[in-house]
């Protein structure tokens, strides 16, 4: 079972950056879509932005422009930069990779989720 550790979470003022960050092991990294999520109580996980093992980048309409996501190839990593935070980014933040497999399916990892919390 592969483990996605997630680091950077936090609280802070709106007009404040944070950048999470999500180590993988090098075996998943390497070929794995790597994205976060965030989930609001009530609500469904929505993804925020992706990046795929070859630096193909999608991001959510609310995260353009604010949010940049890239990959650490040295350090097996995803960081998700966030700034200008407002109150309403205020979520527990997942890391997820979706992992090729040799029989044409895909399997999918979650890390455990870190809070961001933005006070205004």
């Amino acid at each position: 079972q592969e483990q996605l550790v997630e680091s950077g979470g936090g609280s802070v003022l709106a007009g404040e950056s944070l950048t999470l960050s999500c180590i993988a092991s090098q075996s998943v990294f390497s070929v794995a879509a790597m994205g976060w999520y965030r989930a609001i109580p009530g609500k469904q996980r929505d993804m925020v932005a992706a990046i795929t093992s070859g630096g193909r980048i999608n991001y959510a309409d609310s995260a353009k422009g604010r949010f940049i996501i890239s990959r650490n190839d040295a350090k097996n990593s995803v960081d998700l930069q966030m700034n200008s935070l407002a109150p309403e980014h205020t979520a527990v933040y997942y890391c997820h990779a979706l992992v090729p497999t040799a029989d044409h399916r895909t399997l999918s990892y979650w890390g455990q989720g870190t809070q961001v919390t933005v006070s205004s």
